[in-house]
């Protein structure tokens, strides 16, 4: 199983990006999903997370701004960034917990995955 996250670039304040990421493998479901961020010198946090339902939570610091969305039949999670400002700039991971199928031994298990992290640089 993998996580492959595509978006990322740079982009003026005031400007807007949209990362996508896909899960593939082995997958038997996927349940909630997300996208943490990690700025230089600073801890990771959690920017947004859906469940498989549609639930959606926010961190205070996008909230208004940020729209995540999944598309469930793709086992994809989207993150619409609008406004963006320059403390927005950051690695941004898409994560999600996943029920898998191991081929040795042969079983199921689930796992919190993480992407490859995609960067996102937000000038003034």
């Amino acid at each position: 199983v993998q996580l492959q996250a595509s978006g990322g670039g740079e982009v003026q304040a005031g400007g807007s990006l949209r990362l996508s990421c896909l899960a593939s493998g082995s997958i038997i479901a996927v349940s909630d999903m997300g996208w943490s961020r990690q700025a230089p010198g600073k801890q990771r946090e959690l920017v947004a997370s859906i469940s498989r339902s549609g639930r959606t939570n926010y961190a205070d610091s996008v909230e208004g701004r940020f729209t995540i969305s999944r598309d469930n039949a793709k086992n994809a999670v989207h993150l619409q960034m609008n406004d963006l400002k320059p403390d927005d700039t950051a690695v941004y991971y898409c994560t999600a917990d996943i029920l898998y199928q191991r081929s040795a031994p042969l079983s199921n298990s689930r796992k919190n995955f993480w992407g490859q992290g995609t960067q996102v640089t937000v000038s003034s």
